[in-house]
């Protein structure tokens, strides 16, 4: 079983008195930079466009901004949160020129130390915190005295205090008040991206979308079949949200669950699974890093041709219309 830590088992102490230097100030950097001054840290935020949209909003919550080369100079702990495929060219501009002996580096995944786009010297500690939701979630757990768990790793302990750290700053985001589990970053990084190509965005993406296509083919509205096979996707997720699968299973008529039990196995069969396997391998092996490394450098001209595609499709514009209908339903609050 895996090992999880709470707030007894993490101390600010260790890092009390050093400066967090928080690369970027989206969704997870604002999250991160807002608990962690709370929670009575120096955090400091470093972009790199003066007056942009994210250097004016921590203007407004506070925050001094620097830019990133600066911002590095001054810094015990350097925290990456921009997007990952900007991560190689800001460690190589802004931090590799100002690494010292017995700074930190911290991921919040662990995409580019794993497949070794950075490597950093051996001087310096390298670990990973990573929340188990967005950021605006982060923050809200925070404000009203919880947490979002998350997952720790340490890559690399020069110090003889990496984990202790990581831990420190866990909770420091408000995640040992929930719970924190020790990984790896060659786990969090393939599960990572197995999850999310499988099931949580590609899978659940194209079985809706095969779904919803099936019924309109076979002669229903869409209006109809966008209801069926997507609308109500919501409510089963936050059923097992709440209750897990079996809970969900319960909570639904049984004529749903003698349905899953027809035909679940049936469409999801061995040879799905045979494709899941080979989606891991290709994660395992590198492959799918590669490609992705090359498709970004291209521009993303696969992914915007993919979202121009979804965009215009009949699910997408018959659901739009369905959302419009739903939010004039949606009582007010």
């Amino acid at each position: 079983m895996a090992k999880i830590y709470t707030d007894q088992d993490a101390s600010l102490d260790v890092i009390k008195g050093k400066t967090i230097v928080i690369l970027g100030y989206g969704s997870q950097g604002r999250a991160w930079s807002l608990n962690l001054r709370d929670s009575g840290l120096n955090v400091v935020v470093g972009l790199e466009h003066e007056g942009s949209k994210s250097w004016n909003q921590a203007v407004s919550d506070g925050f001094k901004p620097a830019k990133m080369k600066e911002a590095v100079k001054q810094a015990d702990i350097v925290v990456f949160l921009t997007p990952d495929m900007t991560h190689r060219t800001i460690y190589r501009e802004f931090v590799e020129p100002n690494l010292r002996p017995g700074m930190d580096l911290v991921f919040a995944h662990g995409f580019n130390i794993h497949y070794k786009l950075i490597e950093p010297p051996k001087t310096v500690d390298v670990y990973m915190i990573a929340p188990k939701g967005p950021g605006p979630i982060v923050r809200e757990f925070f404000e009203r005295g919880g947490g979002v768990p998350a997952l720790v790793a340490v890559h690399q302990d020069y110090s003889g205090q990496a984990l202790k750290k990581a831990l420190a700053i866990a909770k420091g985001l408000g995640a040992t008040r929930a719970g924190v589990i020790e990984t790896t970053f060659k786990e969090e990084t393939e599960t990572d991206l197995f999850g999310e190509q499988v099931d949580l965005v590609g899978g659940i993406v194209e079985l809706m979308r095969s779904a919803f296509e099936t019924l309109v083919e076979a002669g229903y509205q869409p209006e109809v079949a966008y209801f069926e096979t997507i609308n109500e996707m919501k409510l089963i997720v936050d059923l097992i949200y709440e209750k897990g699968l079996g809970g969900m299973l319960r909570a639904v008529s049984d004529t749903a669950k003698y349905g899953a039990y027809k035909s679940g196995r049936y469409v999801i069969n061995e040879e799905v699974r045979k494709r899941m396997k080979e989606t891991l391998e290709r994660i395992k092996s590198g492959e799918f890093a590669n490609e992705w490394v090359e498709e970004y450098g291209r521009g993303m001209p696969a992914v915007k041709q993919y979202l121009d595609e979804v965009d215009n499709s009949l699910e997408e514009r018959v659901g739009r219309t369905l959302r419009e209908i739903i939010l004039r339903g949606k009582p007010k609050t």
